[in-house]
């Protein structure tokens, strides 16, 4: 059953600054503020002695850029800092600051530094040496993604919708990486300038839109998702509105036979694309099936007869307990939809 999404113009705004991109040094020029590094306060008559060997260590003061230009990010970092071990593959974690600009003293030598602020990172190598360079700035590159959800011409309810990024990468059987999955709508999200496809999930079934968003450096994306789908909640009966039987096993299809949603339990709510469905209730070593049909904005019962499917008989089962929202204005309602708009 496909879905299909409206997508307009991407629209970016400059912003708050996982995929790491290439190793390297920052290109073009840098105009930096680099605040003065700030020590301890020291107590009257007491001397500061430093401890660890570290006195006369060569000093390197790291920067992060948002882009080229010289965005500064000033919070919001993590920085790791990694020597190697001697053995292939592995290294050493030798120092972790959550300063925007952690001014280090290292032994000299070659480290692998890795600069992270939210899901955008990069990891590069430095060389620490007596006149070496006094600071290293690390261009990430990075931008920002805020995706909103709408269910009904409405916000949607907390918990209602989520989603999942992937890196536009593929792998040897063409499946991107994954890059933050179940994200909250409404948040800013940290990532690389890139292209990235995203998923954004109404309920735990096929009620689902995808899409793919360009997040450029330095700036938010804000994109809007309109989701569709209605709610069945599935009830085995001896008779129509008895007791449900417990421990059911369900499987939902389309009428074309492909697979939704499977579930356990006596009265499973799921949230589905519209369509036409083929419900099959599995209880005490015997298949049920029945039909239904669902549209946007249902809220429906979904009855499965024992005695009248052992029969053959072609049941209805389907309940509507809310009708289908039908009210005027609301252009979106029945189109899914993925809109970017400019504020």
């Amino acid at each position: 059953m496909a879905l299909t999404g409206i997508f307009l113009l991407v629209a970016s705004q400059p912003s708050l600054a996982v995929e790491p991109i290439p190793d390297g040094p920052p290109s073009g020029p840098l105009n930096l503020h680099i605040p003065p590094h700030k020590s301890a306060p020291k107590a009257p008559n007491t001397t500061v002695i430093e401890r660890g060997g570290k006195a006369g260590l060569p000093s390197v003061r790291l920067v992060a850029l948002l882009t080229g230009d010289g965005q500064q990010i000033d919070e919001g970092l993590v920085w790791r800092i990694f020597q190697n071990t001697g053995t292939p593959g592995k290294a050493k974690l030798v120092l972790e600051s959550h300063e925007a600009t952690p001014l280090v003293k290292l032994q000299p030598g070659d480290y692998t530094v890795n600069a992270a602020f939210g899901r955008a990172n990069l990891t590069r190598k430095i060389a620490v040496k007596h006149d070496g360079p006094p600071y290293e700035a690390f261009v990430l590159n990075a931008g920002g993604l805020r995706l909103g959800a709408m269910i009904g011409g409405a916000p949607a309810p907390p918990g209602a919708v989520t989603y999942s990024i992937y890196a536009d990468d593929h792998d040897q059987f063409d499946n991107r990486s994954v890059v933050i999955s179940g994200a909250k709508p409404n948040l800013i999200i940290r990532l690389n300038s890139g292209i990235y496809r995203i998923v954004s999930q109404y309920g735990d079934a096929n009620a689902k839109i995808e899409a793919d968003v360009t997040v450029e450096a330095g700036k938010l994306t804000e994109a809007t998702v309109t989701h569709t789908g209605g709610k069945a909640t599935f009830k085995l009966v001896t008779r129509s509105g008895g007791e449900a039987m417990p421990d059911t096993r369900w499987t939902i299809q389309t009428e074309d036979g492909e697979m939704v949603k499977e579930s356990v339990g006596a009265l499973p709510t799921h949230v589905l694309a519209p369509g036409k469905y083929i419900v099959t209730a599995s209880s005490g070593g015997h298949l049920y099936k029945n039909h239904f049909e669902i549209s946007d904005g249902d809220i429906k019962n979904v009855e499965v007869l024992m005695a009248a499917a052992a029969a053959g008989a072609d049941t209805a089962g389907a309940t509507d307990i809310a009708p289908t929202t039908s009210e005027p204005g609301i252009g979106v309602i029945g189109k899914p939809s993925f809109d970017f708009k400019t504020p």
